[in-house]
């Protein structure tokens, strides 16, 4: 067989010809994406991995495949071209041909670990380089071959291209491919359906309810979930391991059975209830992740959906059954009106802060890729050594705080735990982890009382020293109030007073800044918000002069303005 390629050292021009293309508008999934790649570092937002080769595939097989791959996905042969004078992009285009680029890396003599080893250091150093938005194909594809033979594949796909589950699915196919089989016709919807779907009536009548589900929960829920002792600064690198049991697998299974839940939703109640527990609050907000996979219509969807579930949870629910119940119905809501418009949903976070007077943080995350990651690619992994086993990946740069990633749960629970080192040190991260199969054990003949979590679990719930108070649905510090004060305001401004009341929170500043009002308090108390998970800004402003020496209490200050600074 011969083949289209030009061949130079260490790289390899592969020509592909599609069937298809055309252009149109972008998808709510790629519009959200294109957005977090203009602004978050490509290590945030491209996914590369090894993917596995089946045994005997030569450098021609692993290249007809790849072609084959291209060709079959309009997604990997997507472009995203810039608006007017660089503007933000407004359609995708999807070439019906053109060439894309193989890197080879000789395998040398290397043992299989060595091999991993490579493997997993070409991942990290290749996810840290973007992929161009206005050119195809969005992956880049490099292979470690011993002479003919390829013995590692590590593929780097960017994000507004293949979320992760629709990476799973291209990791289905390529070893179909790879492996000398054909595959029936595609018959998933492509990015340019979904898209035209999205623009129908029903699609922005289905947008629009879902941007008044997120205005509910942003307006009524808690701001953030970690509002405790040591959450200052942002997010570090996220510490991250990896949980594998078989026995909690078949645990799963009987709760499934016994409650007459998913395992997805059996696993979300089991996480939302140790979160509560180590936040000391029964009231959550989380973001699920692949939300839209829920939606048969779109569970084989090769493109990026990208856009987050947001379920509101309460876990005052004294036994995990009834959390179970409450978990079944806030997620089918949650997946119900995820399909929405990102630059809308942003906006809106704006301005519910700017109401509020705090901002909403994704801190707690699930993604549930059980149902899209191909069992060849579990069953291609070792055998856990014990049950359960617990492995220490890299650490993740996320803006998360505590994140549960599921990968499998049929034959073995398996899953991923990452924890901000404010949120869980390391050990408790581990205990966090060996939780979830702890609890399914418990719960696998009986419901379990949600007091038995801090025995289950060995973690112990945070803790609120200092100045502390509840406003709303919001813990809130008041010393981290008065460094946002201080940091918004600058020098000429003092808070001289933070009281507490229905209404909310009032602040007493001193300023010797003749032009400071209400109104441009607010604004600039709102702009130093974002980060700030355990501060808020003030729902009501008294603004005194400043003399040269403050007096012990403000009552003997002439008030200069107050107000809300709030435009509505």
């Amino acid at each position: 067989m011969t083949y289209d390629v030009e061949e130079t050292t260490g790289r390899i021009t592969a020509r592909y010809r599609g069937t298809s293309g055309g252009s149109g508008p972008l998808t709510l999934g790629q519009d959200n994406m294109i957005r977090c790649i203009r602004r978050d570092r490509p290590e945030q937002i491209n996914q590369a991995s090894a993917w596995p080769v089946p045994d005997g595939t030569t450098v021609a097989a692993a290249i007809d495949a790849l072609r084959t791959l291209v060709e079959r996905h309009e997604t990997l042969r997507t472009a995203f071209p810039p608006g007017p004078d660089g503007a933000f992009p407004e359609r995708q285009e999807v070439s019906s041909e053109g060439e894309f680029t193989i890197t080879t890396i000789p395998a040398g003599d290397r043992a299989e670990a060595e091999l991993d080893a490579l493997a997993e250091q070409v991942a990290i150093t290749d996810v840290t380089l973007p992929l161009d938005l206005a050119a195809a194909p969005r992956a880049r594809f490099t292979l470690l071959a011993d002479g003919e033979l390829v013995r590692r594949l590590v593929v780097t796909v960017c994000h507004a291209g293949a979320d992760g589950a629709a990476v799973s699915l291209l990791i289905r196919d390529w070893i179909e491919l790879a492996a000398g089989k054909e595959l029936p016709p595609a018959t998933s919807r492509t990015p340019l359906e979904v898209a035209a779907q999205e623009q129908s009536t029903q699609g922005r009548r289905k947008a629009a309810a879902a941007l008044k589900h997120w205005e509910s929960i942003l307006t009524t829920g808690p701001s953030t979930v970690f509002s405790t002792d040591g959450l200052t600064g942002p997010q570090d690198g996220l510490a991250t391991v990896l949980l594998r049991s078989r026995t909690a697998a078949a645990d799963l299974q009987a709760v499934c059975r016994r409650t007459g839940a998913s395992p997805s939703v059996v696993l979300l109640a089991v996480f939302a209830a140790l979160t509560a527990h180590r936040a000391d609050r029964p009231d959550l907000v989380i973001s699920a992740l692949s939300a839209n996979r829920q939606r048969a219509a779109l569970a084989d969807h090769i493109g990026t959906l990208a856009q987050d579930a947001l379920i509101a949870l309460d876990t005052d629910a004294g036994d995990l059954d009834t959390l179970i119940g409450r978990t079944k119905s806030a997620s089918f809501s949650g997946y119900w009106h995820s399909t929405l418009n990102a630059d809308k949903v942003w906006r809106l976070v704006e301005d519910v802060a700017a109401r509020r007077g705090a901002r909403f943080a994704r801190q707690v995350v699930v993604n549930d890729l059980s149902l899209a990651i191909p069992e060849a690619l579990s069953d291609a992994r070792p055998e856990p050594t014990t049950d359960p086993e617990v492995q220490w990946l890299p650490d993740q740069p996320l803006p998360v705080r505590l994140m549960m990633n599921i990968l499998r749960t049929t034959v073995s629970l398996e899953l991923v735990l990452l924890a901000c080192p404010r949120v869980l040190d390391r050990d408790d991260t581990e205990r966090l982890a060996r939780a979830v199969p702890a609890v399914l054990a418990a719960a696998a003949d009986r419901p379990v009382p949600l007091t038995e979590l801090a025995e289950l679990s060995g973690v112990r719930p945070a803790t609120r020293t200092g100045e502390w108070h509840r406003v709303g649905p919001d813990w809130i510090d008041l010393a981290a109030v008065r460094t946002l004060l201080s940091d918004a305001l600058g020098p000429a401004a003092e808070a001289i007073d933070l009281t507490r009341s229905e209404d909310g929170l009032t602040a007493r500043i001193a300023t010797a800044d003749p032009g400071l009002t209400p109104a441009t308090a607010h604004r600039a108390v709102i702009a130093a918000l974002p980060g700030r998970d355990t501060a808020m800004a003030p729902h009501h402003y008294v603004l005194h002069p400043r003399p040269d020496t403050l007096p012990p209490t403000w009552s003997t200050l002439p008030v200069l303005a107050e107000g809300s600074g709030r435009s509505d």
